[in-house]
């Protein structure tokens, strides 16, 4: 595969890695459907499984490498004749096959896994790339553990499988060990060191079990690696892998620091990930960066009184640029008079300033006992606080498309002098006189305060 210097590959593993969460397992149906909302993500590479593991993940990956034709599809094997032929076999029909060969490499798992000597190991990786190449052009060798590695070492393996044959080289952090500081030097001394790394492309793929799988990545990318393993909503082994969406949108939103472009159409990351969340059925958790349900959501005052004036104020990116349909304000005891007002417009209500500060005070004494007031709440609300007589014409009107909202047969305002007066308090109870010209500047504050 031919990289540009800017473009990172994304090469998605949630069908393989991602499956391996536990609870993620999918059918073949299952895995079909997701890479086929994978293609239309635009991922470069789709890992559709471990063809030697079963004969239902057999199944899925010669499905899916026969019916998805734009991506590259990838299965995995170890470094064995009979996984690297089952593989082959999975793949064959593709447009764009690939084996990925992976064997492990630090010595606590050459020791207490494998049960070989490092020499053994170089050995069992040529021999495994040889054959791979035999069978396909597009072979791809991950050095698993490769983070706890001995360097050196790392770089003599890493030598012999360039020598056979091996098209992309993938860095794994696969029990999350590593820092971003530490991973991009790895990646520039294997830059520096290995020999005929300029044929290849180097890769990364990051675990996080401390929680730095992203920025790992990122860092990787830095450093020279164009093509980033990951996985939709980060799913994966233990604590995940990095998750696609966040490194996308981190090149995205900060060009001036990771200027690199990727084929991933951003419209479609909260198709795929709602897509995932139902096949499996686990939910994405609700604070998620770019997925989550929070992720466009704001409940305090002054945060919605900065959106409902300009969304940039509180968020970086739009909400439509990965397919999120737009920003929503929760409604809680946090909320300011801004939201609420907008909200009852929205539900078809308009009010005066006294009519709403009225609403707005046993609103948020609501807001403390259920903690978010959904719509019939507050339509609830409004009418339980405005209560008509039986002669008199319902006081609030809904909104007709056309025309205005209006608050029909509401007691007369007070004086705007007396109201404003009474309105502010210093922080003893006391009335605060008030000054005409200062009321609009007080109006425009109290969202702000309310959110403090």
């Amino acid at each position: 595969m031919s990289v540009n210097a800017d473009h990172i590959v994304i090469f998605d593993t949630t069908l393989r890695d991602g499956e391996q969460s536990p609870g993620c397992s999918m059918n073949q149906q299952e895995k079909l459907r997701l890479a086929q909302q994978l293609d239309r993500l635009g991922v470069d590479v789709i890992e559709a499984g471990f063809p030697i593991a079963s004969d239902g993940d057999f199944e899925s990956v010669k499905a899916i490498a026969s019916v998805v034709r734009r991506p590259v599809i990838a299965g995995l094997a170890r470094a064995c004749r009979q996984d690297i032929e089952r593989a082959w076999e999975a793949l064959k029909d593709a447009s764009r096959p690939r084996i990925h060969v992976f064997l492990a490499t630090s010595d606590i798992h050459l020791q207490y896994k494998l049960r070989i000597t490092r020499d053994q190991c170089v050995a069992q990786a040529r021999e495994a790339i040889e054959l791979a190449k035999s069978l396909c052009d597009d072979v791809e060798f991950s050095p698993e553990d490769a983070t706890r590695t001995d360097l050196d070492f790392l770089c003599r393996v890493l030598d012999a499988v360039v020598e056979a044959g091996a098209t992309t080289l993938n860095i794994p952090d696969t029990v999350g060990y590593t820092v971003p500081t530490e991973f991009a030097e790895l990646i520039h001394t294997i830059r520096r060191k290995v020999k005929g790394i300029e044929k290849v492309t180097i890769s990364a793929h990051c675990h996080n079990d401390l929680g730095m799988a992203v920025a790992n990545a990122l860092a990787a990318v830095s450093a020279g690696a164009r093509q980033v393993e990951c996985t939709i909503n980060g799913i994966g082994e233990r604590a995940g892998n990095a998750s696609l969406e966040e490194i996308v949108m981190a090149m995205r939103v900060r060009p001036d620091k990771y200027p690199y472009e990727t084929a991933i159409v951003g419209e479609q990351i909260f198709a795929a990930s709602q897509t995932l969340s139902e096949i499996t059925g686990v939910p994405v958790q609700p604070n998620k960066a770019i997925t989550g349900r929070n992720a466009f959501a704001h409940e305090a005052g002054i945060h919605q009184d900065g959106v409902l004036k300009n969304p940039l104020t509180y968020e970086i990116m739009t909400p439509k640029s990965v397919g999120v349909p737009d920003s929503k304000l929760v409604l809680g005891k946090h909320s300011g008079r801004h939201a609420l007002s907008m909200r009852c417009e929205q539900l078809g209500y308009q009010f005066d300033r006294r009519v709403l500060d009225d609403i707005y005070r046993r609103f948020v004494r609501l807001a403390d006992k259920i903690k978010h007031v959904e719509d019939h709440h507050l339509l609830e609300l409004i009418r339980d606080t405005h209560k008509p007589t039986r002669t008199a014409t319902p006081l609030i009107e809904p909104v007709i498309e056309g025309t205005s909202a209006a608050v029909v047969n509401a007691p007369p305002p007070e004086p705007e002098k007396r109201y404003a007066a009474a309105a502010q308090m210093n922080p003893f109870g006391a009335p605060v006189p008030v000054h005409p010209e200062s009321q609009h500047e007080q109006t425009q504050q109290e969202d702000y305060l309310w959110g403090v």
